[in-house]
């Protein structure tokens, strides 16, 4: 049922690059200011996450996940009545942003922390891969509503979504809390707050925290802020529909499960940091070769980079949760939370970039290289993230 839920979340985060260009076109508002809205959702996308995983440590699981739910498929309601791009930044930024992001990554990350030693890092895998299915696999589907009944209509389905998985959560979703040690840390509300400010008070004091919120940054502006919110767009420009676009970003969804698992394996097994290292890097590849792959038409090279770039996409995840634990223990779920608010803060900041560069340059294509240079940048902190651990 955890795995349910994280999927409806997931859809709400890529069902934005199928917004861009209907909303552009029918109200005349530009894509600055609509990846601003998108921007909004990311970054609290990220920072409720440690929050919601200090809340679950204290409340549970299931009451967190229903209340996530209902407040992502509300603001997915309120943003069909909205009637300007601010009242837009408030249902779309603050709704859905607030709800996926109690729903997500710190569900997954919760979870897979009470799986028990070996198996921690193939949890976080599967429902990470859970997310990313939501994410691209029914992105086809919301693409064929939005162009046969229009986005209004996509909209209006996935909050109902959010709220039939949200009633199967509070009867179906067996509850998981922490230890009651860690209960007991967080007692009450200001207490899940006072803990949550704590954990980031001390692991911001480490150098360690600052590498993995650096690296996660990158990953998720070249991720969620980039591929998820402007590939449609950018397919769009070279005369490809959007349909076809969601299709191949299905194939991405597909991958990411095979490469998510993986890559949970893995951690499981090798150093962690190898695993992020080599992640970044090929991920930079693929990026930096996008513009050259471009055709009126879906070929292979477009089909081999979703491929490739499925493979990679999510499979960050398992190894930074694993280097989150072994830097800072039983706090290393908090701590991931607040390295996943950089990876939403690096994801909104590309989300509004992206738009504005495609404003002023008309061309996607300097975003693409751009990302591709911080991939690879990142590629190297991950090895810096070792060599801190190691002299330590």
């Amino acid at each position: 049922m955890a795995g349910a839920a994280i999927v409806a979340a997931g859809a709400f985060t890529t069902f934005g690059g199928l917004l861009l260009v209907p909303l552009h076109e029918q109200r005349g508002w530009s894509r600055a200011s609509i990846g601003a809205a998108f921007a909004v959702s990311m970054v609290l996308y990220g920072v409720t996450a440690p929050f919601a995983a200090a809340l679950m440590d204290r409340l549970g699981v299931r009451r967190v996940v229903v209340g996530a739910l209902l407040l992502a498929g509300g603001g997915a309601a309120g943003s069909v009545v909205a009637g300007s791009p601010a009242q837009w930044t408030a249902a779309w930024g603050l709704g859905v942003g607030l709800g996926t992001g109690a729903a997500s990554t710190a569900l997954a990350a919760s979870v897979a922390e009470r799986a028990g030693a070996g198996r921690r890092g193939l949890v976080a895998g599967l429902l990470t891969a859970a997310g990313v299915a939501g994410q691209f696999v029914f992105l086809p589907v919301l693409a064929r509503v939005v162009e046969e009944y229009g986005w209004q209509a996509a909209a209006w389905g996935l909050a109902g979504t959010a709220v039939l998985v949200a009633e199967c959560a509070l009867v179906a979703l067996r509850e998981v809390r922490a230890p009651v040690g860690v209960r007991e840390a967080g007692a009450g509300a200001p207490g899940v707050v006072g803990r949550t400010l704590r954990v980031l008070a001390a692991s911001t004091r480490r150098p360690a925290f600052w590498l993995l919120a650096g690296v996660f940054a990158v990953c998720g502006a070249s991720t969620n802020g980039l591929l998820w919110n402007h590939f449609t767009p950018a397919a769009h420009d070279h005369g490809i529909p959007a349909t076809s676009a969601s299709a191949l970003l299905a194939v991405v969804g597909v991958c990411n499960v095979a490469g998510t698992v993986a890559a949970g394996r893995l951690t499981d097994r090798v150093d962690a940091r190898r695993v992020l290292a080599a992640c970044f890097g090929l991920r930079a590849l693929t990026l930096v070769a996008l513009p050259l792959l471009w055709s009126p038409s879906v070929g292979v090279p477009l089909v081999a980079f979703a491929v490739l770039f499925g493979l990679l996409d999510v499979a960050t995840v398992p190894p930074t949760l694993a280097l989150c634990r072994v830097h800072f223990g039983s706090d290393g779920v908090v701590v991931f939370g607040w390295v996943n608010a950089a990876h939403q803060l690096g994801a909104g900041t590309m989300a509004h970039l992206g738009g504005l560069a495609r404003d002023l340059t008309g061309s996607y294509d300097p975003v693409w290289v751009g990302a591709g240079a911080l991939c690879a940048g990142a590629a190297v902190l991950a090895g810096v993230v070792r060599s801190e651990a190691s002299g330590r």
